[in-house]
């Protein structure tokens, strides 16, 4: 079994902070944010940043739906990280300066431990992409709500 990994980025018009403070808002801005792909989400501990527990399902295809109670912490270098007690997934948002003043340049990483053979081949060719489409559509939203 061989460590998958997603990776997407974007360029927002807005603060670091104002950025930050909107991802870390779980019960608030964040549910704004989820696409189609996500269900039964529901903050059960928490809300804002560290500490938060959620749960969600997030249906990555027709027949692939993941079941996730995610626990977020802070890293070191202040990035948020979305640990799921379901799973090997980690996802970590990673908010810094943008390439001009006032912008910012969000980046999410997820990643989890693939099946082995050929699904497992499937899996790390498919399943990246896949999930980067879906993280794409919510940092698109996130522009939106951060860009005044």
């Amino acid at each position: 079994m061989a460590q998958v990994e997603s990776r997407t980025h974007r360029e927002i018009a807005a603060e670091p902070e104002a950025v930050r403070s909107a991802l870390a808002d779980y019960s608030g801005t964040r549910p704004k944010l989820l696409p189609g792909h996500f269900s039964e989400y529901e903050v059960r501990e928490g809300g804002k940043g560290a500490g938060t527990v959620v749960h969600w399902k997030i249906q990555a295809t027709s027949k692939r739906v993941r079941d996730c109670l995610v626990d977020v912490s802070d890293s070191a270098g202040g990035e948020l990280v979305e640990s799921d007690r379901n799973s090997t997934m980690v996802t970590t948002w990673q908010v810094g300066p943008g390439a001009s003043e006032g912008t910012s340049r969000v980046t999410v990483k997820t990643t989890w431990t693939g099946a082995g053979g050929v699904a497992g081949f499937f899996e790390r060719t498919f399943a990246p992409k896949g999930l980067a489409r879906i993280y794409d559509e919510m940092l698109a939203k996130l522009a939106s709500e951060t860009e005044k």
